[in-house]
């Protein structure tokens, strides 16, 4: 493996150029003089001035890929990675030029998640301001994601309401879901499941217990072991049941966030278009299915479920492998035909972002489709 950039030949600069020249089509603006630096250099085909200025632009686009630069700064909120760094670039950079493969790893590079081509080709032919700025954000979004999330993962869209369960690069199947109020946002991050847990107990955090369950325990008890509510050992549990605010499934995810895909005993609340009510936890429409689906590829049945189910026990049922989710924020996703869903931006997130103007004002990328 190389420890350094290697010398640059004359038609891998000129690729390289070629790609810097297209990263405006995803909404990464690069600094001007990283292409013009480039071309100066190329013009002049002085290989001690190439190389140098060759490396930088190309570590440029390397960190715009990851999001580490050229369009919307990482919000602290946003707990999805890791990020390489610099070393690591660099590093990748040389064994690509001194193997000759250049072009394959800038591809390697971007974002590989069809929906981030989608929105790509909506971006470059987008006229309107307001829609390429939200295209703009999605994509620096896209761009915070892992390159490869898995061949089998979950994907859980707060902005959309939404889970989806991929595979093999495809959209599977999808449930409906309950996310954060806006006061009491889902958190950005990821996790693995490692199993579902039917008929769960509720571990009730101390925030939620303050808000009325401890003063029912201690005021009215009859009412509270009617729901299921007990205290224990200094904390307050509910017991499996209709009544339980996890219904009858929660995935196993630890996170340090505390937060987990769960039923709910208000399943009536799928009904309506806006659901961002919960403290955070994400509650899942059709929950039991929902567990089915992934623990199917272990050869578990929808039949199994409901037979654990009704058997009321707490049982906890391992995935054949680690599924991992990735509980994230889109508020534009493709939609059919080569559309674009503009989600309502339910937690604000979109105007908080700073673009650079270049991302409104550049021209249409891709005529005459536009």
């Amino acid at each position: 493996m190389a420890n350094s950039p290697a010398n640059w030949r004359p038609e891998q600069v000129e690729n390289l150029s070629h790609w810097i020249d297209r990263a405006a089509d995803s909404a990464i603006i690069l600094p001007k003089d990283a292409g013009e630096n480039l071309r100066a250099a190329i013009t002049a085909q002085s290989q001690g001035d190439l190389d140098p200025v060759a490396n930088e632009a190309a570590l440029e686009l390397l960190r715009a890929y990851h999001g580490l630069c050229c369009g919307p700064v990482r919000p602290r909120n946003w707990h999805i990675g890791p990020t390489p760094n610099d070393d690591e670039l660099r590093r990748l950079l040389a064994d690509a030029l001194i193997e000759d493969r250049l072009d394959l790893f800038l591809r390697s590079m971007q974002p590989r998640h069809p929906y981030y081509r989608q929105l790509s080709l909506a971006y470059a032919r987008e006229q309107d301001g307001a829609k390429k700025r939200v295209l703009a954000l999605n994509l620096a979004r896209w761009r915070w994601m892992p390159r490869t999330p898995g061949q089998r993962y979950l994907l859980v869209n707060a902005a959309s309401q939404e889970v989806t369960l991929w595979q093999a690069g495809e959209p599977i199947q999808r449930w409906r879901t309950i996310v954060g109020k806006p006061s009491s946002p889902t958190p950005i991050f990821s996790a693995e499941v490692s199993g579902v847990v039917f008929n769960p107990w509720w571990e009730i955090p101390p925030s939620i217990a303050a808000e009325g369950i401890a003063a029912m325990v201690r005021r009215n008890p009859a009412l509270a072991r009617q729901r299921g509510y007990v205290y224990r050992s200094g904390r307050y549990r509910q017991r499996p049941g209709d009544n339980n605010a996890l219904g009858r499934m929660k995935l196993v995810m630890p996170n340090p966030y505390s937060v987990f895909l769960h039923d709910t005993s208000n399943r009536e609340l799928f009904s309506s278009d806006e659901r961002t009510l919960s403290h955070g936890c994400v509650r899942v429409d059709q929950a039991l299915q929902f567990a089915s689906a992934l623990l199917e590829p272990g050869g578990w049945t929808q039949a199994r479920t409901d037979e654990t189910v009704a058997a009321g026990k707490t049982v906890t049922i391992s995935l054949p492998e680690p599924l991992p989710v990735y509980i994230a924020y889109f508020t534009a996703e493709p939609g059919s035909s080569g559309t674009v869903k503009y989600l309502h931006d339910v937690y604000g997130r979109d105007g908080d972002a700073a673009l650079p103007e270049d991302v409104l004002t550049r021209e249409c990328a891709l005529p005459p489709s536009c």
